[in-house]
């Protein structure tokens, strides 16, 4: 199954040579991607790989970039948050029609991870959401791919925000 994912770096150093970073690149087997070098110091891959799931898709062109430039930090994976718009683009329903959908549902539709004039979700809660009240086309390539980058995400930032076992982050979340 052919899966469909961005992976998005930060440069340890910025490469001035850009064809011997493709070159690298192509070479530990990220040569399904296309790439992405919009600001200095940044990369961006955008994925089309073959693979028996989505989490193998994910983890081996992980592992392919980290071989290719190991300094390279993750930034983000995606697809993963999204807005009401980008949500409405993968189902091929409007912005409105979702956002009166979640009004009417308050109670089960899902949280925002940030809730303010553009209110951000994890796009495969919401596509969780919307494949159990049936009735929409959900593409399971896109739902596949949007749960195992909502997880690199999450694994990311725990990494870069351990806690300590007396952190109080218990009370936090009871």
């Amino acid at each position: 199954m052919e899966f469909i994912f961005t992976l998005k770096y930060q440069l340890a150093v910025p490469h001035d040579d850009v064809d011997t970073l493709l070159e690298r690149l192509a070479e530990a087997g990220c040569d399904d991607a296309l790439v992405g070098i919009g600001l200095p110091g940044r990369l961006a891959l955008e994925f089309s790989r073959e693979a028996h799931s989505a989490q193998d898709a994910v983890l081996s062109a992980l592992a392919d970039v980290k071989t290719a430039i190991p300094s390279a930090r993750l930034i983000e994976a995606s697809p993963d948050w999204v807005g009401l718009s980008d949500v409405g683009e993968v189902l091929g329903i409007s912005r409105q029609a979702i956002r009166k959908l979640m009004m009417s549902h308050r109670g089960s539709f899902p949280l925002p991870i940030h809730e303010g004039s553009a209110s951000i979700w994890h796009l495969a809660e919401v596509l969780a959401w919307f494949s159990q009240r049936g009735g929409y086309q959900i593409d399971d390539a896109v739902l596949e791919v949007s749960k195992v980058t909502l997880a690199v995400n999450v694994a990311k930032e725990a990494c870069r925000h351990p806690m300590t076992e007396n952190s109080g982050i218990e009370l936090l979340t009871a």
